[in-house]
């Protein structure tokens, strides 16, 4: 029988995840030798080396690519036990953890805000990242909700619209097309275009546009955050397209301008996602509630007006 500790499995699981013994050290307040420690003891206990160093980098090997995937099963089983107990108690209290493509975090912290004064006894933690790094969370099993605009395909999960995400063309307010009232599509063809990386659903959104009218958009340059296109938008290097909601602040204060371009904005969504096979929480199932709520509020002030 195998003779090993719940610790061991969360110091490995750490450590596997970062490929890097001193940020699973940060991460759960121990020294490095104490991290190296537990893996030791945990690689004696299997009789199988999990990591093996190459140059300066760590890499799982097979036994430990197993031991990541049970560790990770165990632990999320631990936590679900944890929580409905808790709940069961009724404490009114839980954990939720979120995961959020970069674009969303314009909006996402107002949503937490409403959220928690609601439930203040839910402690959350707030992850942003760029897509290919959510949908790792989400694979990993490492996130209990995900908010992102175009959900993954080749994942089984749940994802479920909760509200509008319009994209729209921008350019610096001295930009030539910012003066015009409308712009035939056919004008960006000789434009430079700032994009962000392949991969991300605004990069596949705008590839698709550009493919349905037969135009090859000429990109200057790929960037990872929204934050460096506007930048590079409003120093006048091309044009972007991103979501209305990541530009109200340069728009309030007529740093950017929205392109009236036909075909604009592209209507798409924001949703909220989960694996399929994930039991969620109190916490998380309030939190899904809360954004699906809003969205039945707003289809009810639609049909109102």
């Amino acid at each position: 029988m195998l003779n090993l500790t719940l610790r061991q499995l969360q110091v490995f699981e750490k450590a596997a995840s970062h490929l890097n013994y001193s940020r699973a050290a940060e991460e759960l307040y121990l020294s490095q030798p104490a991290v190296s420690m537990q893996i030791k003891q945990l690689e004696q206990s299997l009789g199988l080396p999990l990591f093996e160093q190459m140059g300066k980098k760590l890499f799982l090997t097979d036994a430990g690519r197993e031991v990541l995937r049970y560790s990770r099963a165990i632990l999320q089983q631990l936590a679900e036990m944890e929580t409905v107990f808790d709940e069961m108690k009724g404490l009114g209290k839980g954990r939720l953890t979120l995961s959020v493509v970069n674009t969303a975090n314009a909006f996402t912290p107002q949503l937490l805000a409403q959220f928690c004064r609601q439930h203040p006894g839910i402690n959350v933690t707030l992850q942003v990242a760029n897509r290919d790094a959510v949908l790792k969370q989400l694979a990993d099993n490492s996130t209990d909700l995900a908010i992102m605009g175009q959900p993954p395909g080749n994942l089984d999960v749940v994802a479920e619209p909760f509200m509008d995400n319009p994209l729209v063309v921008i350019a610096a307010p001295d930009h030539p097309l910012a003066k015009l009232k409308r712009v035939k599509f056919v004008r960006l063809e000789g434009e430079t275009f700032l994009s962000r990386e392949p991969g991300s659903g605004t990069r596949g959104a705008m590839e698709r546009i550009f493919t349905q009218h037969h135009i090859q958009p000429r990109i200057s340059m790929e960037m990872e955050t929204n934050e460096a296109i506007k930048q590079a938008v409003q120093a006048g290097m091309g044009l972007g397209i991103l979501s209305l909601h990541s530009i109200e602040l340069e728009l309030e204060a007529k740093r950017l301008a929205v392109l009236n371009v036909e075909h604009f904005p592209l209507l798409r969504h924001w949703y909220v996602v989960h694996r399929s096979n994930k039991r969620l929480s109190g916490a998380a199932l309030a939190f899904r509630n809360f954004l699906l709520a809003g969205t039945e509020a707003r289809a009810r002030s639609g049909r109102q007006k």
